[in-house]
């Protein structure tokens, strides 16, 4: 356990300079201690562990508990967005979290995920040629980063396209600044509505999309309630939208700052896989480098003999795993060839994003077709004007003028 002696850090860690680098903090709790004791804004104590080890272990270990941290969380609201986080499976432990992992397995098969790629593409190239229409500079982020996720969830949920533009109001109001309370909640209440009402008519006319396989799916003679469809819906497009928005434009930026590898990368397209694993490593997907704290049901040693007490809060620093030299060489380096690379953008165990393949296959879509089509791309402003956008969890750019 931490020295009773040592005063808890400060939690979350202050911005760096640029908006594509860490904070200098992290690397130093990671390279140091490995695991500190941090008070985050509400003044709650827990700790945060940095070194990929020590991430994996709580992201697999059944004793760091998802379902406590969602139950609290439910426990403190009455609303519907915080009896939908008790219900989604980010939220759930095993068995309740393998019962429906499984259901949903039987209809978000590989199968299904991998057929979507030519609809993406094709999704990919409408986007583009709308904003080459467009007076440049043009905002990457409006006219592709963000209605793209969303066009590919609603082909995949089988939302039809006369209410895109709706959803994707949704999906904004539900995915955009936390401090919007009555906003987020108001979108929830509505999407809850619409996709109640979805599912109806899927019933009376299955089609080729995921509600009515989630519909369909049993396992034995177990079946998906009504509930449970419209949760895992919402959760989708929670999990699928906005991460996979922001990870294309700061993708694109990291890029653009390594012009060598960009150029390789460029020259061979066929490198493409290999290049967005490495950007989902070296890229953080959160604001504070940590993703869903989890809640300690016994007492756990870490591999550096810390010992995290019984009902402790724990914040597992993906991004500074993903970066540990213990694991990969030269780790704060981005490099597009590298071969091994374990790295924990999706997680791992029970919770490994159910989504990680359609991600992937939207980020080598989009970035593939950005290469392809527009090979001469740059930033329209300086870096040091790019800015994050506030008030939220996801790291995301508020906008990202380019040229070509």
């Amino acid at each position: 356990m931490s020295d009773a002696t040592t005063e808890p850090i400060a939690f979350p860690f202050p911005d760096p300079p640029s908006v594509c680098d860490l904070p200098p903090e992290l690397a130093e709790v990671r390279d140091g201690r490995s695991v500190a004791e941090v008070r985050f804004p509400d003044g709650i104590t827990g700790y945060l562990v940095t070194k990929h080890a020590d991430v994996r272990k709580v992201l697999v270990d059944s004793r760091f508990s998802s379902k406590v941290m969602a139950s609290a969380a439910a426990a403190m609201s009455e609303t519907e967005t915080g009896k939908l986080m008790n219900e989604s499976l980010v939220g759930m432990d095993a068995p309740e979290h393998t019962r429906l992992r499984k259901l949903v397995s039987r209809g978000f098969t590989a199968r299904r995920v991998e057929s979507l790629r030519p609809r993406v593409r094709e999704l990919v190239a409408e986007l583009l040629d709308e904003m080459e229409t467009k007076p440049r500079p043009v905002d990457l982020v409006k006219n592709f980063s963000l209605p793209l996720p969303v066009r590919v969830v609603c082909e995949l949920l089988g939302v039809p396209a006369e209410d895109q533009d709706t959803f994707h109001a949704w999906s904004n109001a539900l995915l955009g600044d936390w401090q919007q309370v009555v906003e987020k909640e108001a979108a929830t209440v509505a999407l809850v509505k619409y996709f109640g009402e979805l599912l109806e008519a899927k019933r009376k006319a299955p089609a080729d999309d995921l509600m009515s396989a989630l519909i369909a799916a049993r396992e034995d003679d177990d079946t998906l309630t009504e509930r449970e469809i419209i949760a895992l819906c919402i959760g989708i497009l929670s999990a699928g939208h906005e991460t996979t928005a922001n990870q294309i434009s700061m993708f694109l930026v990291q890029l653009l700052r390594h012009p060598e590898q960009f150029a390789a990368l460029k020259a061979d397209p066929a490198a493409l896989p290999q290049a967005v694993d490495e950007l989902l490593r070296y890229v953080p997907l959160t604001t504070t480098g940590g993703i869903i704290p989890r809640l300690t049901t016994a007492e756990v040693e870490l591999g550096n003999g810390e010992v995290l007490p019984a009902g402790a809060v724990v914040l597992p620093a993906v991004a500074t795993a993903n970066r540990d030299p213990e694991v990969f060489e030269d780790g704060e380096r981005l490099d597009l060839t590298r071969a091994v690379n374990p790295h924990l953008a999706f997680g791992a165990g029970i919770h490994y994003c159910l989504g990680a393949q359609l991600a992937r296959i939207e980020l080598q879509e989009a970035l593939g077709a950005l290469l392809e089509r527009m090979p001469q791309v740059r930033l329209a402003v300086p870096e040091s004007e790019l800015r994050l956008k506030p008030a939220s969890i996801i790291r995301g750019l508020e906008s990202l003028p380019i040229t070509w």
